[in-house]
């Protein structure tokens, strides 16, 4: 048997024996890890069946046609970005301890790299982290951590030898969130929701049987989360006209008062776009290895936030006046196991996060142009200086 049809096969049996209409989404979605589904190109007994990554999306097609939940939107940090991060760097009893409760969404996962001082420029962030015994004692501050207020573990990138140039002396960390010292604060967004926070550190402690990756070896893991998280965030859905675009072919077929000619040629091309965004994606998708994402992973999440912004812009304008109806700006919990999205003029104002989160489209172009294209990188004053040396505002 040829590894899609071990893949169908999988999968046409998990929704035999748990039909995801009756049984709650832990347990059907610890069916699809037990059976090798929830990321097809790992180990088999660590969620996958050890086959190309490309095939993920027949298995989805099955699941997801059956009426099984997209685990990437119940816990997509967790799901995107952790699960590859501690297959790949973590040790084999740290993965088998973390991955099946991840992968059920028993455990929530949360992302700890942005600091007030240390954005776009990651690699200078302050956040310390000091061995003591056989813990790690982290001190500092996180900030735009989406679900912290919900998550059970954390990716953390904190700095360990600040006598080290930036992207030398990092060292990353699995963080627990109910650990002493972790204090989570929710930020209030434009849309009135939380789903971002702030992370407060104190004297938190972390067993070293919790680092992924060699002390001083950070960056390189970082990368592993990051290019996976451009990869997750930027991949559009394998089905014609699915995603954002859908909404505003619904909106232009409940506004027929509102269509005008210009209207038209602007969605047709924004059509256009998200169709060849979605055959991209999927071309990418067929050739896939085992491996993780490279920086080619980029061209998605750049090509689909901006993608997001303009469709939802269309549909501000579809709506005319209307699109100032947006009445409820109370602070609400955001709640991933509902269609959290709210209202079109909700979508609107969440897409302007879209360039922003997972990497600015400034830094991008910037990698694509670098490590794709071959351009010369940008100057870097502080190149080769001991962290500590570099002055920061």
């Amino acid at each position: 048997m040829d590894d899609s049809a071990r893949v169908e096969k999988a999968a046409q049996q998990v929704v035999e024996t748990h039909d995801p209409r009756s049984v709650s989404t832990r347990e059907f979605l610890g069916a699809c890890f037990d059976a090798g589904l929830a990321w097809v190109h790992f180990p088999e007994g660590l969620g996958g069946l050890g086959v190309s990554r490309g095939l993920q999306a027949k298995a989805d097609a099955i699941l997801q046609g059956a009426g099984a939940p997209n685990p990437f939107f119940l816990n997509p940090i967790g799901h995107g970005m952790a699960a590859p991060t501690v297959l790949e760097h973590g040790s084999p009893e740290l993965a088998r301890e973390l991955l099946r409760p991840l992968a059920t969404t028993e455990h929530i996962w949360c992302q700890l790299f942005s600091e007030p001082g240390a954005g776009s420029d990651l690699a200078g962030l302050a956040t310390s982290a000091v061995l003591d015994g056989d813990d790690w004692v982290v001190n500092g501050q996180k900030v735009w951590t989406s679900l912290a207020h919900r998550a059970r573990y954390g990716l953390l990138l904190a700095r360990s030898d600040p006598d080290q140039p930036k992207h030398r002396g990092l060292t990353y960390f699995v963080l627990d969130m109910r650990a002493p010292g972790v204090e989570t604060r929710p930020l209030r967004q434009i849309t009135g929701q939380a789903e971002f926070n702030e992370v407060y550190l104190n004297d938190a402690r972390i067993p070293d049987t919790h680092r992924l990756g060699a002390v001083g070896n950070g960056w390189r893991v970082a990368m592993t989360t990051l290019m996976n998280e451009r990869s997750a965030i930027g991949g559009s859905s394998s089905v014609r006209g699915a995603g954002a675009i859908a909404d505003a072919v619904q909106l232009w077929a409940q506004r027929p008062d509102r269509r005008t000619p210009v209207l038209r040629d602007k969605l047709a091309a924004l059509w256009t776009r998200a169709e060849a965004q979605r055959l991209t994606d999927e071309r990418a998708r067929r050739s896939a290895s085992t491996g993780s994402p490279g920086p080619e992973g980029s061209i998605a999440k750049l090509v689909s936030a901006e993608l997001n912004q303009d469709v939802y812009e269309f549909c501000m304008e579809l709506l005319g006046p209307e699109a100032t109806l947006y009445g409820d700006y109370s602070l609400r919990d955001i709640q991933r196991h509902e269609d959290y999205r709210g209202p079109v003029q909700q979508r609107f104002l969440r897409s302007r996060a879209n360039t922003i989160e997972g990497g600015t489209s400034e830094v991008l172009r910037n990698i694509l142009g670098e490590r794709i294209l071959g351009l010369p990188g940008d100057l870097r004053a502080d190149a080769g200086k001991a962290w500590k040396e570099i002055p920061r505002g």
